[in-house]
């Protein structure tokens, strides 16, 4: 189900919001939280109930491992095992995480490696053209961070209702962000959080109508003038492969932006607080600054289960480097299974290196050259991002270095002043999460609410899938 979708917003929110109130009202607890892992599931399999048992079997057999790793982890006061460790506990960490990685190489990958074995071995093997289940990144991450923090004796033990809520709610289960356990399964055992909480309410309306306008209003705007020029990108002149890369680089932050601000805001209805996932990250002025502000909770995973367990930065230089950059090139296949998401990892892995020799020198970069440079960096290397094929990649970039020209039609030019004037609000504007943390109930900020809402429903006049549920 998608969030800027009418059914979502006046059906499948307010019913789930007003009988889980209804339950806890009537102390009915056990029953509220499986309301909501019931809403979850329908919200899930809405868009494809083929693919509501594999969650479900994702869910069981997680919780399983899970259970067994706490409780063979469990000590006496001695500091003795309680229960004798006939399985070594790596093993059954091993054996969670491999089945979890192989789940989601099957549906993600498994045409990506028979057309590489295709092409190197020149044999003609058919591809399966598997589709891709949605979330499954996102639920299977969030999963292995939950099995790697038991084996780490980091989770207290959990019934499987408490479980499945915490992989299930609705909010996060598509698209992220992705959470811990510790950031959302004490939040459902809070006794203030079963009652309505009216400042909360009045926040995550008003942080989910940002959302819905940023989603319909801006990013499925430019996503018109993007799809076009990478369509097209043989021809495309210096100032339109600019305009296409910004236009796509305005996309996806406005996209996936408003998808998590509607996660929040749709979550904070339930008195739960989500994870910041973006901070302004074209502000950014180092390549590890924007790592620290996009996609917050990936750059979290990626740092605390990839890179600090190869041994971080603790095993000298060359060490570290090697470290980075398999992180980083792990991330970009997690992106997608293509060449291009590898690449635009390397780059990025790349920048990370050189940014760390660059301070090893200890010499500091005027500060907006540091933003100039960083912002440029991000902004061609999402052209391999979003580029089907290296050919259009490679078109994109020729365009941008002037090699086609440097005129620009008249279609393009009427773009200008949108993507400057986005470009700028970007880079200028208070941010969503700076809004929530100094949100005020109030006339003023229900007006504007008010005309959010109605200006982004108003424009819901098509299926506009988010960019991140191809992840």
């Amino acid at each position: 189900m998608l969030f800027n979708s009418y059914v979502y917003i006046f059906f499948s929110l307010p019913a789930s919001f007003g009988i889980y109130f209804f339950l806890t009202h009537k102390r009915l607890l056990q029953a509220a939280k499986a309301w909501l892992v019931l809403c979850s599931l329908f919200f899930y399999a809405y868009w494809n109930a083929a693919y509501l048992p594999l969650i479900l079997i994702s869910i069981v057999f997680n919780y399983a491992v899970g259970t067994a790793l706490i409780k063979s982890g469990k000590k006496s006061s001695e500091g003795i095992p309680i229960r004798p460790r006939r399985t070594s506990r790596k093993g059954i960490l091993c054996f969670g995480v491999t089945a979890n990685l192989l789940l989601l190489g099957y549906y993600k990958y498994t045409d990506f490696f028979i057309s590489n074995i295709r092409w190197a071995a020149g044999l003609n093997l058919p591809l399966l053209h598997i589709a891709l289940p949605l979330g499954i990144s996102f639920f299977t991450f969030t999963q292995i961070a939950f099995l790697v923090d038991s084996y780490r004796e980091e989770c207290q033990e959990y019934d499987f209702l408490n479980y499945g809520l915490f992989v299930t709610f609705f909010p996060h289960l598509i698209a992220g962000p992705i959470l811990h356990h510790k950031d959302l399964m004490p939040q459902f055992d809070r006794i203030k959080n079963k009652v309505l909480n009216y400042k909360n309410i009045s926040a995550g309306l008003f942080i989910f109508s940002i959302g819905l306008c940023k989603k319909v209003l801006i990013a499925d705007t430019v996503a018109v003038w993007a799809n076009q020029g990478f369509d097209h990108s043989s021809l495309l002149t210096f100032g339109e492969a600019w305009m296409i890369s910004l236009s796509y680089s305005l996309q996806l932050y406005f996209d996936f932006s408003g998808y998590i601000d509607m996660a929040i805001g749709s979550a904070l209805l339930f008195n739960i607080q989500l994870p910041i996932n973006f901070d302004s990250p074209y502000q950014a002025t180092t390549i590890q600054d924007f790592w620290r502000r996009w996609h917050i909770t990936l750059s979290r995973f990626l740092r605390d289960y990839i890179y600090i367990p190869l041994g971080g930065n603790q095993h000298g230089e060359w060490r570290t480097v090697v470290n980075l950059m398999v992180t980083f090139l792990l991330g970009g296949l997690w992106h997608g299974a293509s060449w291009t998401f590898v690449f635009w990892g390397a780059l990025h892995g790349l920048a990370m290196v050189i940014h760390r020799i660059w301070g090893g020198f200890g010499i500091k970069m005027n500060r907006f050259l540091a933003w100039f440079l960083t912002f440029n960096f991000v902004n061609a290397a999402w052209v391999f991002f979003r580029a089907k094929t290296w050919e259009d990649a490679v078109h994109i970039l020729r365009g941008m270095a002037g090699c086609n020209g440097f005129g620009i039609s008249a279609d393009f030019r009427t773009q200008i002043p949108t993507v400057l004037g986005l470009t700028a609000a970007v880079l200028i504007l208070k941010n969503s999460s700076l809004m929530r943390s100094t949100f005020q109930p109030s006339w003023k900020t229900a007006a504007l609410c008010t005309f959010l809402a109605c200006a982004g429903i108003i424009s819901i006049t098509k299926v506009s899938e988010f960019i991140y549920f191809n992840f």
